[in-house]
């Protein structure tokens, strides 16, 4: 376990600085507004793509949850990297640049491309127009090494509550979803063509419709030929 608590240790090291929401943050000084457990499919079949790796770099594009650093980094040994893209959404609509997202995603994460194993993507994409989803999807693409794994979550059911939800990790087969106050409600739901677009350099192996309206879809990168 020597590997494993170095991995934690260097929690942001590996991917440089991490960057600080703004102190005024809605979702960093609001309670949570609801908070209940669900059963998930994909989460299982997403460490088991990782597993094989040795000490492989996780991005997670939710808040920070000490938890669920925790649970990784026993699970897998990973080294993680948080960036909260709420923080991002948030800071757009309170600038008055929402419109910019996609140029800002574009130009994101400026690390070297294939240096990432695993991407937790939650249902972030639910909350940008089509150019910003694509910029997104396609920074991480370019991240993923080949054979890396990415898991995204996407509603079936259009909402303008204006929450995001934090996904913690309770076990492998189950996550609490707790949400909290956003700035911007979710734009549309995706139908499942719409996200195998965006991902077009990945494919799909696993997609699981679940009770809590939320599709969970597992992606993984092909080795090149």
């Amino acid at each position: 376990m020597a590997d494993a608590t170095r991995s934690l240790t260097d929690l942001f090291g590996m991917l440089g600085p991490r960057r600080v929401a703004d102190g005024g943050s809605v979702a960093d000084s609001a309670a949570p507004i609801s908070d209940a457990a669900y059963p998930s499919k994909a989460l299982h079949k997403f460490l088991t793509g990782l597993q094989s790796t040795a000490n492989p770099v996780l991005l997670d594009l939710g808040p920070v949850v000490g938890s669920n650093v925790t649970f990784f980094g026993e699970q897998l040994g990973c080294r993680i990297r948080v960036e909260d893209i709420a923080s991002d959404i948030d800071r757009h609509v309170k600038a008055g640049t929402i419109d910019g997202l996609a140029g800002f995603f574009a130009a994101r994460f400026t690390q070297a491309p294939g240096t990432v194993d695993g991407i937790l993507c939650w249902d972030v994409l639910d909350y940008l127009d089509r150019p910003a989803a694509q910029a997104l999807a396609t920074s991480l693409c370019r991240l993923l090494r080949p054979e890396g794994c990415l898991l995204g979550f996407f509603s079936t059911a259009d909402s303008k509550d204006q929450v995001y939800t934090k996904y913690v990790v309770v076990d492998e087969s189950t996550l609490r979803y707790r949400t909290y106050p956003a700035l911007r409600p979710r734009q549309r739901s995706l139908l499942n063509g719409d996200v195998i677009k965006l991902f077009k350099e990945l494919r799909v192996t696993d997609s699981f419709l679940m009770k809590s309206k939320l599709r969970e879809m597992l992606f993984r990168k092909p080795a090149p030929r």
